[in-house]
């Protein structure tokens, strides 16, 4: 019942500012630690051993971390932790804020998606707005809320804060620039492993509760994305609410020609297609509930 509770309490709750606004929130302190470890290892001539290194023994301090608080009786902690790493709440509210910012103006839509986006957003029309909140809710699904759902399922609070760690890594110092490309080729690697079932995973989700025919669409277009795994959540959303996703996009003033997903859907978007996607992410969600509550229940039993 740790997961059906820690669920639950992120669903209920999400982020409290009054809380992370008086402490560090794990995953700032997680980051820290990344930061400080990018600072102080990567140079030299050995920078992708360096980063190997890195990330066993990020991982290492993760795993042991996880087995010491597994020794507190009780499980109170281990649900504080989960509902802490979870973000469910946290994804729907950034979402349906752009929605939100983009009834009242693009200006409004455009700082509001430029919170959870990467790339360019000055010159975004409405459905560049509305296409990127989505995608953005899609990928984060698989990243922030079914793989730590899932590696708790399957290794407790050390598979966890491993997967956190390795994620926090990757989203920190996993880009194929002069600076990371050595030096965070593990972190990136080790993340696609980590993500490699929940990414799936989500995408089988996401297909069940917006009831399509058949996932051909998704199998075919999800392998035409830059990621080995966030074409799977993504091709899975575009399909589910027939509209198409990703497609070219500035990152740093540089146009990127990516491909469409789900291309020969309709392109026009705006704030009513981000709540379709933020119902899905609800209806996901309440799935992934259902499941981990059967797969209580079945411990229970046997």
């Amino acid at each position: 019942m740790t997961l059906v509770l820690g669920m639950l309490l992120d669903a209920l709750f999400g982020e409290p500012k009054w809380l992370w606004t008086r402490a560090p929130h794990p995953a700032v302190l997680m980051g820290r630690l990344i930061g400080w470890c990018d600072h102080k290892f990567n140079h030299g001539e050995h920078k992708k051993l360096m980063g190997v290194l890195t990330v066993a023994e990020l991982c290492i301090a993760a795993l042991i971390t996880g087995w010491i608080i597994q020794l507190v009786p009780g499980d109170l902690l281990d649900i504080i932790i989960l509902t802490i790493l979870l973000a469910q709440r946290s994804l729907v509210d950034h979402v349906q804020a752009v929605a939100d910012a983009l009834r009242l103006s693009l200006g409004d839509g455009r700082r509001s998606v430029a919170m959870i986006v990467g790339r360019d957003t000055k010159d975004m029309d409405t459905s560049d707005v509305a296409r990127s909140a989505i995608e953005s809710a899609a990928e984060n699904l698989s990243d922030g809320v079914i793989a730590p759902i899932f590696w708790f399922a399957i290794a407790g609070l050390p598979g966890l804060l491993i997967y956190k760690i390795t994620n926090t890594a990757d989203s920190m110092i996993g880009y194929r620039t002069p600076k990371h490309a050595e030096f965070g080729w593990a972190a990136a690697r080790f993340d696609d492993l980590l993500n490699l079932i929940p990414a799936r995973l989500t995408a089988l989700l996401i297909w069940t509760v917006t009831s399509r025919p058949h996932p051909k669409g998704i199998l075919a277009d999800a392998p035409l994305h830059r990621s080995p795994n966030a074409g799977w959540p993504e091709a899975a959303m575009a399909h589910g609410l027939d509209i198409a996703l990703s497609g070219p996009r500035s990152y740093d003033g540089a146009i990127k020609d990516y491909p469409f997903v789900n291309g020969d859907a309709e392109r026009s978007l705006g704030p009513d297609d981000i709540d379709r996607a933020v119902a899905v992410l609800w209806r996901t969600w309440a799935l992934a509930l259902g499941l981990a509550c059967a797969a209580a229940l079945l411990g229970a039993w046997s």
